[in-house]
């Protein structure tokens, strides 16, 4: 029997796999695992599937579905708490339990579909935080190895959107993730002006949490961010390209005096891909009605309702070459490609 991967992702794309494999526990997505890989079987690791683009063709192999679940946490005034989540924890779930309990650090990264294991692979960020930041440990099962490795954070290799886990997807299962949290319930400094404009805020004040939450919340759904089944702009990948990262250099060369800059790190600048895109001629709906940009969002490239993976990866093509062309910027994808590319 043949299934269809596109059930599996929240883009909706994908074409069969020869078997998928629903994994309760960590015992049985281990030994799983592992047993395809000691019989040389492909294989294709799955939580929420919120940032992955999967080939018409399908996965020639072993889907493994990561519905493990359960979160822990020890807490002292001094260090903070130090929450575990199994990796097939609901992100957001993850993200409420730790607002209703007080803990800070996550609650800017609401609605953001997937699951925890998810998270440090592409290390997630949103709203001024990043899970790079509260991150204290990462649980691995070593697939070269052969063992149970755990990596602290500094061994995590954490960047814009990456890190070793995302650099060598084939060696590291994720089997949970220990975050440090502040015990607070108030936010983190808000610096981000949709935010702030959405709880009537000054730049760095803090909020109570769930005010936070709800704000976050609130406005990704005015950007089709939060998941939700009668919203076509929601079947997507989330952001589809990364924000440019350049010398400062590169920039004066090639941004035009108007176009966002923001540092990232010595001698570096980021951009807008958004802004990019949009100065390339591309307005928010720009498609067809297989797939388009989302109405909400220049950097969500939806399905809407009957698209293939060709359709979607067509779009992010003409778009990709036409930001090329006019400034001389390659923009990055975001997603995890599966047997395609652009």
């Amino acid at each position: 029997m043949t299934l269809a991967l596109a059930d599996y992702t929240t883009l909706g794309v994908g074409g069969p796999a020869r078997r998928v494999v629903v994994t309760q526990d960590e015992h049985e997505l281990v030994t799983t695992i592992a047993d395809c890989d000691r019989r040389g079987e492909p294989v294709l690791i799955i939580g929420g599937g919120s940032n992955l683009v999967i080939a018409d063709a399908g996965f020639d192999g072993t889907v493994v579905l990561v519905r493990t679940q359960g979160i822990e946490s020890q807490a002292d005034t001094c260090g903070g708490a130090w929450v575990t989540a199994a990796a097939g924890e609901p992100w957001d779930d993850f993200v409420a339990h730790a607002v209703t309990s007080e803990l800070s650090g996550v609650e800017g990264l609401s609605g953001i579909p997937g699951c925890v294991g998810a998270t440090p692979i592409q290390n997630v960020g949103a709203y001024g935080q990043q899970v790079a930041d509260v991150v204290a440990r990462v649980r691995t099962w070593d697939r070269v190895d052969g063992v149970q490795r755990t990596l602290a954070a500094a061994e995590c290799g954490f960047g814009y959107r990456t890190s070793l886990f995302r650099e060598d997807l084939s060696r590291y299962v994720i089997l949970d993730v220990t975050m440090q949290l502040a015990l607070s319930p108030t936010s983190t400094p808000i610096e981000y002006v949709d935010l702030l404009r959405q709880l009537g805020a000054e730049p760095g004040s803090r909020r109570p949490l769930a005010d936070v939450r709800a704000a976050v919340l609130a406005v990704r759904r005015t950007k089709g961010m939060v998941l939700d089944p009668t919203d076509p702009d929601t079947r997507s990948t989330g952001s589809f390209f990364t924000n440019p990262i350049l010398t400062d250099g590169q920039a004066d060369r090639l941004l035009p005096a108007t176009a966002p800059r923001y540092p990232a790190g010595a001698g570096q600048v980021k951009t807008s891909a958004a802004w990019l895109i949009e100065h390339a001629g591309f307005d928010r709906g720009y498609g067809n009605e297989r797939s388009a940009i989302s109405s909400k969002h220049t950097l969500a490239l939806t399905n809407r309702g009957h698209a293939s993976a060709n359709d979607v990866l067509d779009l992010a093509r003409e778009i990709r070459a036409q930001v090329l062309a006019q400034f001389e910027i390659t923009l990055e994808v975001e997603p995890i490609m599966v047997n395609c590319a652009l």
